[in-house]
């Protein structure tokens, strides 16, 4: 299967998110990546696939959501970066300057997180999706000081359009002990 592209459907509520999960499944030949409960009561589902099918796969969940829909997208030709990061059990080292981002919600985190990483030479540490933050979103990145700051810009313009930004940091020369907190 292809997997150059995602789509993503965040709900309000738990039962939906499990109709909306089998509907996508069933509509298309897409990948289950990740379909789980998040803070503040929601859920998320994002699929991969090819585009054509990961964009139908997000039509047919949103036809069910029942106004449970949240947020939803579909990115193509989605940063291989991104798909990695997204439930990374253990984070890679980071080489360089570090920057974080944080978002109000996950649905724009993905797409701030995928534009960071297409935009500078940089490489996507982690996306940490709304599990034990109330709902928030975040993702760091890491490389040399300008790319860095070059990503953290590009992803906080798109969350900032959003309205959903929180923060965003970019530290030149951390600490190693908040490298080895990182990790």
């Amino acid at each position: 299967m292809n997997e150059k592209s995602i789509g993503l459907i965040e709900l309000s509520s738990i039962a939906a998110g499990f109709l909306v999960a089998d509907t996508m499944l069933k509509a298309a030949d897409v990948r289950l990546h990740l379909s789980r409960s998040i803070c503040s009561g929601k859920y998320m589902v994002v699929v991969a696939g090819d585009a054509a099918d990961v964009a139908g796969a997000v039509a047919a969940g949103r036809a069910v959501a029942e106004g449970c829909l949240i947020d939803s997208f579909v990115i193509t030709q989605v940063h291989p970066d991104v798909l990695v990061a997204i439930g990374r059990t253990g984070v890679a080292p980071p080489e360089g300057a570090i920057g974080v981002l944080e978002s109000f919600n996950v649905a724009t985190l993905l797409r701030a997180a995928d534009a960071a990483a297409k935009n500078a030479n940089v490489r996507l540490l982690e996306v940490r999706l709304a599990m034990a933050m109330g709902g928030k979103a975040f993702f760091t990145v890491t490389g040399d000081v300008a790319s860095v700051q070059s990503a953290i810009n590009a992803g906080r313009a798109v969350v900032a359009e959003a309205g959903m930004l929180v923060n965003a940091v970019v530290i030149a020369r951390p600490h190693p002990d908040v490298y080895r907190e990182m990790v």
